[in-house]
């Protein structure tokens, strides 16, 4: 008979991300029974939520939990959210799912994506009440594996994105403001008549 038995990725007191979830940290890995059969869980307490999970250790990599990121990759996700952005669709449901989608991914990459396109997309309009929360749980998802990463609060790494974000805003309406006064002037429209 075939064993397939799956050795433990992640131990206890370790620090891991839980996709939508944020940071949590690992209590314990128990043995509980499940269906007659004895599996072993990870205990994971979340402490954003003030929750604890038990995740099959099994079912974890499917789930998408990961250890956090090293520092690399954190200031890696802190340089792209002050990076160019490309436009996004204006159909809210269709933005919504595609930001939904990047967020179950679970990257820290994919979450910096939809913190820096809602961010902008909200100085271009309000965002729906939605897309509105689901900026503000990617930024916190960012601000909590980052400040856990850089070993830096979240009240810093919170300014650090904002300030980011506004330089890549700034330097946008520079651009677009510079695009506009060298465009040629639109000699085909007319003046409006005011006249009742």
């Amino acid at each position: 008979m075939k064993q397939t038995k799956k050795t433990t990725t992640f131990k206890e007191k370790q620090q891991v991300v839980y996709p939508l979830q944020g940071v949590g940290q690992i209590l314990s890995i128990e043995r509980r029974e499940f269906k007659e059969k004895k599996l072993l869980y990870y205990v994971i307490y979340l402490e954003v939520t003030d929750m604890t999970v038990m995740v099959p250790v099994d079912k974890a990599e499917e789930l998408g939990i990961r250890a956090i990121v090293p520092r690399k990759d954190a200031e890696g996700a802190l340089k792209l959210i002050s990076e160019e952005y490309e436009a996004i669709p204006a159909d809210w449901k269709m933005r919504y799912q595609m930001n939904l989608d990047l967020l179950k991914q679970g990257s820290v990459f994919d979450i910096a994506t939809v913190v820096r396109t809602l961010y902008h997309r909200s100085k271009i309009k309000e965002l729906p009440i939605l897309e509105r929360k689901l900026f503000d749980n990617a930024l916190r998802l960012l601000v909590d594996e980052v400040s856990f990463s850089l070993k830096k609060s979240k009240t810093d790494v919170e300014t650090m994105v904002f300030e980011r974000l506004e330089t890549e805003a700034r330097r946008s309406a520079k651009a677009s403001a510079e695009k506009a006064a060298a465009a040629p002037p639109d000699d085909d429209l007319e003046d409006e008549d005011l006249e009742d």
